[in-house]
């Protein structure tokens, strides 16, 4: 089982993003759990959300504590330690970030999805760009699916900039 965890601040839309990601890899045929952590959660406060991913039935039910990836939605979060809470060795953190990051343990890579959202979109709502370079960079859900699952969530044509920011994410990582 791959445990995501995924950080923003309100109104970024990181409980969307983990809805998106579990219906992508529902449609390539595996198991999958999104879901947000609830708290006093409101607009430019820190939210958590997170996604599991698996090829047998998800049993457990708790938030993630020992990430395999995390995705930083605004790397003005990396101050919190939360952020980087249960990291191992091998996990991998995906930044929201112009400027290089450097964290222990764990690997990152930094992808600058404010710059792309405000192109596409006018907005710097980076969750579906994000969506974009995870899937690119894991291979964890098939970008046919991503777009699928973007299409399910945003219809019309707010799903057609949203795929449009995926699909750009997507092909700027695997560069």
């Amino acid at each position: 089982m791959i445990e995501i965890r995924l950080h923003g601040r309100g109104g970024q839309g990181s409980v969307t993003a983990a809805t998106i990601l579990a219906k992508a890899a529902g449609y390539d045929n595996k198991y999958a759990q999104g879901f947000p952590a609830f708290g006093t959660e409101r607009r430019g406060a820190p939210v958590k959300a997170f996604c599991r991913i698996s090829e047998e039935p998800i049993t457990i039910r708790s938030q993630v504590y020992e990430p395999d990836f995390v995705v930083v939605l605004d790397s003005s979060l990396l101050g919190l330690t939360e952020v980087m809470e249960g990291l191992k060795g091998d996990s991998l953190a995906l930044i929201n970030s112009k400027n290089p990051v450097k964290l222990n343990p764990g690997k990152s890579v930094n992808y600058d999805a404010t710059s792309l959202a405000l192109e596409v979109l006018g907005k710097p709502i980076v969750n579906t760009a994000m969506l974009g370079a995870f899937a690119g960079i894991t291979g964890l859900v098939s970008l046919e699916s991503l777009l699928r699952a973007v299409e399910d969530v945003f219809p019309g044509k707010m799903g057609e900039a949203n795929k449009e920011l995926v699909k750009k994410a997507y092909e700027e990582v695997k560069k």
